[in-house]
């Protein structure tokens, strides 16, 4: 969503690791995999947040964090402003800057990973500023696989259902979100057909915010989340992204700063929606919903 592109949806603490996520994205933490959830103990010479089990750790970087990627208790990887991506391969104690050269302009909002050496991040933005790198030497050597050529997209979330397939969105082009797909694991990308994709509503995108725009669970289905328009509604595929069907969801819409922000789902069966008002002073009531 083009609207988000200066929004507020992570904030840094000094130079230190502060990934701002929508709800989703701890949700999604939380319902695919419950031992990452459970908090690591403190490690020496942090400043432990009473109750809350963590530590504040330096990054190196005062980028904006929007993107992450656990992948194991040890492993983790973040992007953000700036071209940023950082790696973690102790838990959290240190991160190692291995963001792409040359990527300083760039937004990153999403990143997916493998394990401790793959991983595919994702620009977001008008044009060519969407672009998608991939790394499989741990961040040492990054490929641009892909970058956008057609002015009226705008890409904002990725989502990968094994280590080689994965499917991108951006928002409407030509009355219709466009999807992107790899069967390869990020190294080339195609534009998937549209005729299997509803017509979006008037004002209708996807919220740029931390990657969970789009998820996946399972080797087939896919959700989409949108917003901005009349109605907040939730798109589903259960054929990796051929043809799609679209629910309303009950989370408040009808203006540019509402709608659904954000998905996470265990199984293909049950999920939950994060959404509301992005605008720091407006209320959000009914702002999630989940689905059996």
């Amino acid at each position: 969503m083009r609207s988000l592109g200066k929004t507020r949806w992570s904030r840094s603490v000094g130079r230190a690791v502060s990934v701002g996520l929508c709800g989703a994205a701890l949700a999604a933490t939380a319902l695919a995999a419950p031992g990452l959830a459970q908090a690591a103990p403190a490690a020496s010479g942090g400043q432990s947040q009473r109750g809350g089990g963590w530590d504040l750790k330096d990054s190196g970087t005062d980028a904006r964090f929007r993107g992450l990627a656990a992948v194991s208790r040890s492993t983790a990887w973040v992007a953000g402003a700036k071209g940023t991506v950082l790696r973690t391969s102790d838990g959290g104690r240190s991160w190692r800057n291995v963001s792409p050269p040359a990527a300083a302009e760039l937004e990153f909002r999403d990143i997916e990973a493998f394990d401790d050496r793959r991983a595919v991040v994702l620009a977001i933005g008008e044009g060519e500023a969407s672009r998608v790198f991939r790394t499989s030497d741990g961040g040492a050597t990054w490929t641009e696989s892909f970058r956008n050529t057609d002015p009226k997209a705008f890409y904002d979330c990725m989502t990968f259902f094994d280590r080689s397939h994965g499917l991108a969105m951006s928002d409407p082009v030509d009355g219709k979100y466009r999807i992107l797909s790899t069967a390869d694991g990020g190294r080339s990308w195609k534009v998937l057909p549209n005729d299997g994709m509803p017509a979006a509503q008037e004002g209708e995108s996807g919220f740029a915010a931390s990657g969970q725009c789009l998820v996946s669970s399972g080797s087939r289905d896919v959700w989409l989340a949108t917003g901005g328009a009349a109605r907040g509604r939730v798109l589903h595929s259960a054929d990796r992204g051929r043809t799609w069907t679209a629910t309303d969801a009950p989370i408040p819409a009808g203006d540019p700063a509402r709608g659904v922000f954000g998905l996470a789902f265990r199984d293909r069966t049950h999920g939950i929606a994060v959404g509301g008002d992005y605008r720091a002073d407006q209320p959000s009531p009914k702002a999630a919903a989940t689905t059996g």
